[in-house]
């Protein structure tokens, strides 16, 4: 029972008064380490207590481990199953209305979600066919401006207008393949309120207590599929110096039209329980700089602990050693597990030298924030043919493949076939066999026969994969049979290197299914338990038990929300942090990659040491490093200059003291 008497005891009055106040719009601003999560557990908790019914109350957060920690803990606290409790992230929660009522708008019940790797087909598909030139193909630019347009961010202008015609085809072809994209799973549900005041009330009338958490981190389009559904009473937790997704379209200056939106009470949470004083004061220091922020000063009652070792190695190689030495004096001295240390970076490219000191040094790590192996386009082709040779009807693998390499059936044909499986309400592939045997079937000749080119390609593949042993060789011949080799000369023309890459990702998937199969314990390796496998390989792909035990080696967008007992953060060097194309993207204005190094500091639980290379290599060329500004920002009595701890010449010696002189004598007169 979560009585007012027992919600006193567990929480200090400022989280009492966020975790009491159900009735109305309340604005939490929750510092890092504040006990946000707690909050928002304990809040719907008490609300289920006070006897608001589960299916009343929907909270929405960013991420699955978020929704899953939430509702893991609710359910602990209150001792029930909570069945109709709707804990889920912004875009499982636009699936779950698109997947109700989505046929209003043209698709059909079962679309499918198309993740970067085929979205990034799409575009090229929709570019070749609307014969753009290679050099006007970048890729990358032409999805930015597609999700930009699509959510409003950007309208039409002269100098994005001619990729106009690649997005009305990329937006066609999603309709064409029944599939939606990222930004869908919140554009198409607020279409949806807004064509169908039936749905929009549907919505409305269940859900009457609405919580968003990571609030700083919601965009426009969030902010009004919320906007929408809530009525009065509505909680929003966030921080605005914590704002580091802008550049995917997240903007705190929502917390502001939530203040004009609503009559609004705001509850501030500063005390701080997971840092030491030290660290909360240099991270109160450095985030004082900016100026446009909700005023607030976290603090804690751990006491004031170690200072900050700020060490600057000669160069990335060095500060990979020291690194790597740190995180083994550190875990003999103080007894630590490896996954006590997170070592923070500001961009992918600085982990390859922290990955060769911890592989060299024996160090377990955990790498994230990269592409998943099986996320690879090259791979999801290859793992497509085999889940369409195991099973016929896989609608969503089969239209990854059915012209992967390019066998002349283009969106023209995609349509019949859809148009075939809808009137006869079947699989894909038992349309297209219609088509084929047929003779009154719409499609002609020169159709029928790439179809069933196709089909016998698929079913020669599956009489070979399916009898006898040796998979991983016969996987290997089926990839020179479908000439995907060619196919990738022919999209990757302008890089043999990335050739290479994804030939050698293919082999990398050949072997591992050779050692898998000739696992002893393997009792049977049959391409279906293989397949079933790597479904359960993917969806255990995050899953933190595999960590265990492992250095946790990020870049900081990624460390959000996790915290460890030592903290690295490094390359804190100008041109990294604040990284020079921030710089230069927002003309100058450095106030989000400040909030990012806070970010990085506030991971910190016990102890930070943050790292800046004198020398860094550049585009294969050696240049002079500045360490960040933000360096600068921390109260110069909160840190400590760490010196090397490996042997040292006397005139080695002589040189770095006359450098730390120097940084003390700078530190002085600033």
């Amino acid at each position: 029972m979560l009585d007012l008497e027992q919600l006193r005891k567990e929480l200090n009055p400022e989280q009492f008064k966020a975790v009491t106040t159900t009735d109305g719009a309340i604005l939490i601003i929750a510092g890092a380490g504040s006990g946000k999560t707690r909050v928002i557990t304990f809040r719907i908790a008490h609300m289920l207590e006070k006897g608001i019914p589960q299916s009343q109350i929907l909270a929405l957060t960013f991420t699955n481990k978020a929704a899953k920690e939430m509702s893991d803990r609710i359910k602990e606290l209150t001792e029930k199953k909570l069945k109709n409790l709707t804990v889920s992230t912004f875009h499982a929660f636009g699936v779950k209305v698109l997947r109700a009522d989505i046929d209003k708008l043209g698709w059909r019940e079962n679309f499918s979600i198309y993740d970067e790797t085929d979205r990034v087909a799409l575009i090229k598909e929709c570019g070749r066919e609307l014969k753009y030139s290679p050099e006007a193909m970048d890729i990358y630019k032409i999805g930015q401006i597609i999700s930009n347009i699509k959510t409003g961010r950007k309208t039409w202008e002269t100098q994005n207008d001619m990729y106009r015609p690649l997005y009305e085809s990329y937006q066609e072809g999603l309709k064409l393949f029944n599939a939606v994209d990222f930004d869908d799973l919140i554009v198409l549900p607020i279409k949806l309120f807004k064509e169908f005041p039936e749905v929009l009330a549907k919505y409305r009338d269940r859900y009457k207590y609405i919580m968003v958490d990571e609030f700083q981190d919601t965009s426009h389009q969030q902010y009004e599929f919320m906007h929408l559904i809530a009525d009065k009473n509505i909680a929003v937790v966030g921080d605005d110096d914590q704002s580091i997704y802008s550049w995917r379209g997240a903007d705190y200056q929502n917390i502001v039209n939530f203040e004009k939106d609503f009559d609004v009470t705001e509850i501030r949470l500063e005390q701080n329980y997971r840092s030491t004083g030290t660290i909360l004061e240099a991270a109160n220091g450095v985030i004082s700089h900016n100026t446009n922020r909700k005023d607030k000063k976290l603090w804690s009652g751990k006491g004031s602990g170690k200072p900050i070792e700020i060490f600057m190695p000669e160069n990335e190689t060095d500060e990979a050693d020291f690194i790597a030495e740190s995180i083994l004096r550190i875990a003999a001295e103080d007894r630590r597990k490896y996954d006590d240390f997170g070592v923070l970076m500001r961009a992918n490219t600085q982990s390859r030298f922290i990955e060769e000191a911890f592989l060299q040094n024996n160090i377990p790590y955990t790498m994230s924030g990269g592409t998943s192996f099986f996320e690879r386009k090259e791979i999801k082709d290859i793992i497509s043919y085999l889940r369409v040779i195991a099973n016929h009807d896989d609608d969503i693998n089969l239209l990854r493949i059915i012209n992967t390499p390019r066998r002349g059936i283009g969106r023209a044909t995609i349509q019949i076939i859809n148009d075939e499986a809808d009137k006869h309400g079947c699989t894909l592939w038992s349309a297209i066999n219609s088509l084929i045997k047929d003779p009154e079937s719409v499609a002609n000749d020169a159709i029928k026969d790439d179809l069933e080119e196709f089909v016998n390609l698929i079913e020669n593949q599956r009489q070979k994969i399916l009898s006898g042993r040796g998979l991983a060789n016969k996987v290997r011949q089926m990839t020179e049979d479908i000439n995907y080799k060619d196919h990738l000369i022919t999209e990757y023309s302008k890089s043999e290197k990335a050739v290479r890459f994804k030939l050698m990702n293919i082999e990398s998937l050949i072997n591992s299914m050779e050692i898998w199969e000739k696992d002893p314990e393997n009792e049977n390796p049959s391409l279906f338990n293989y397949l079933n496998r790597i479904t359960l390989i993917s969806r255990d792909n995050g899953d933190d038990q595999n960590d265990k035990g492992k250095v946790n080696l990020m870049t900081i967008h990624a460390s959000k929300g996790l915290e460890f007992p030592v903290t690295f953060i490094a390359g804190a060097e100008e041109g990294l942090i604040p990284h020079a194309r921030s710089v230069e993207e927002n003309d100058g204005n450095v106030e989000e990659e400040r909030r990012l190094f806070y970010v990085a500091i506030t991971r910190a639980r016990e102890k930070l040491l943050i790292s800046a290379c004198r020398k860094r290599r550049h585009m294969q060329m050696t240049r002079e490093c500045e360490p960040s500004r933000f360096l600068d920002e921390i109260p110069a009595n909160l840190v400590e200059y760490h010196t090397p701890s490996q042997e040292l010449t006397a005139e080695k010696t002589h040189d770095l003291l006359s450098d730390t002189l120097k940084n003390f004598k700078l530190k002085l007169n600033s």
